[in-house]
């Protein structure tokens, strides 16, 4: 992981005053992508280079947006999850220049999307971390993105017991949507930097 951090870390540039960078964490699920984050969080904070995060997964809509729709549940995890036209247009068209956003925060137990405002710091690294971050909607608003590669058969090892009972869950909504995006979008011919996991 260090070795990943380093290399990583040295594609930031120095920030002049006013200037922020967006870096994108992207991979598909349990590739790592929060333990990187984290990582790459304490790093830059020992390097005291300005950092500020935003997990994608903090801003998914309610569940009866995207679950039992009529359409196929691969198409509700990858299209229905996130409200993609809103998020371009309050997060990431803002992020790069607005000091303040108001953004969607999902409540797991209410069940609710809860608006909050946040904070940006004028001088900083933002780091977005994220499932799909690559799709078309999103990509251009980066200025570099790691993707995480790491096979399915392990990013399944790492989920809890519990989670891996229903595989039907898996089969049916999130490989599809999986495989739909590294068609389509193409994240390792796309992203700038590309770290082999496992």
């Amino acid at each position: 992981m260090n070795a990943y951090l380093q290399g990583l870390i040295a594609h930031i540039p120095p920030l002049d005053k006013g200037q922020r960078f967006i870096l994108g964490i992207d991979g598909l699920s349990r590739s790592g992508k929060s333990t990187l984050t984290r990582a790459l969080e304490e790093q830059m904070h020992k390097k005291n280079i300005p950092c500020f995060t935003i997990h994608i997964d903090d801003h998914i809509v309610e569940r009866k947006h995207r679950y039992n729709t009529g359409q196929q549940e691969w198409r509700e995890y990858y299209f229905l999850q996130w409200d993609i036209v809103g998020l371009a247009e309050n997060l990431f068209h803002l992020v790069k220049t607005e000091t303040q956003l108001t953004l969607p925060f999902y409540h797991e137990k209410l069940d609710l999307q809860i608006m909050r405002e946040v904070r940006i710091p004028d001088k900083c690294v933002i780091v977005i971390e994220g499932v799909f971050l690559q799709r078309k909607d999103w990509r251009s608003f980066f200025d570099f993105v790691v993707y995480l590669e790491c096979d399915r058969e392990l990013r399944l090892s790492r989920e809890a017991e519990e989670t891996k009972i229903n595989i039907d869950k898996f089969s049916n909504r999130y490989w599809p949507a999986e495989d739909h995006y590294l068609a389509e979008e193409q994240p390792l011919r796309k992203a700038d930097l590309i770290f082999k996991i496992g």
